[in-house]
């Protein structure tokens, strides 16, 4: 890149742990205050419309339910939404961007859990300067809550390699595999997370990674036999297609 284009370029290089590099583009004040903005508005309206349900139930009742549901709306509204509806909430969906981790990779419970409990720092009792300085300064637009958790704030149309379209479309040829044994969350992960990085490895590169995992997991298990002939043939001779075919499988349930 040219040196002095540098300075206004605003991307940021993730390095995959398969050694994979690519680019994201981190959203920067201005959009983040807009998805921010309808998120509020979103929050009022559902304790609004709460509200004047609980209104009709006895005055003391109404009360604590009202502070419960401010507290539940205010807390967890954010983890709720990015870990339903892939690192978006609504006002982020309507502005086109998304939380990821920052590898680019999905965003987890832990990360997402983080970045929305230290809000309170970046607003402290609504002094939002702090969250607009640090998005400023910082490098990917970062607030205090995601340096603590480890993510970004990106355009949609950069992480949709994530996204489970094109997931699908990477697994639509691959015949499901029904894992030889039960599957940690983080093994079910790692398998969808090398789905997803399939087509930036190339076939060579896939086979050397997934080589390394695919042998442990089949071990000791023969093939499903309710697996169609062409599922058992490619794990028997791609281990890549072996985990792709996991994934398939893993997707469907999601």
């Amino acid at each position: 890149m040219p040196k002095e284009n540098a300075l206004y370029d605003s991307s940021l290089k993730a390095l995959t742990p398969e050694g994979v590099e690519f680019v994201l583009f981190p959203a920067g004040l201005p959009v983040r205050t807009l998805a921010y903005s309808i998120d509020k508005i979103i929050q009022w309206l559902i304790i609004l419309a709460v509200s004047i349900t609980i209104s009709i139930l006895e005055h003391g009742m109404g009360i604590w339910l009202g502070m419960i549901l401010n507290f539940l709306v205010e807390w967890f509204y954010h983890v709720i939404c990015e870990l339903s509806f892939r690192g978006q909430s609504l006002g982020k969906r309507i502005t086109g961007i998304r939380v990821v981790k920052s590898d680019g990779s999905p965003v987890d419970p832990a990360s997402s859990f983080l970045r929305n409990l230290l809000r309170f720092a970046d607003t402290f009792f609504s002094f939002f300067q702090i969250a607009f300085i640090t998005i400023a300064v910082s490098r990917g637009f970062r607030r205090i809550g995601d340096w603590a958790g480890g993510t970004l704030v990106v355009y949609s149309s950069m992480a949709k390699s994530n996204s489970v379209g094109a997931l699908s479309r990477i697994l639509e040829k691959y015949e499901p595999v029904i894992p030889p044994r039960p599957l940690s969350g983080e093994e079910k992960q790692a398998i969808l997370n090398f789905a997803r990085r399939y087509p930036l490895l190339g076939e060579a590169r896939a086979n050397e990674i997934a080589g390394i995992y695919a042998p442990y997991l089949k071990d000791g298990s023969a093939p499903d036999t309710a697996l169609p002939n062409t599922a058992q043939t490619d794990a028997a001779t791609s281990d890549a297609a072996f985990l792709l075919g996991i994934a398939r499988k893993l997707s469907g349930e999601i």
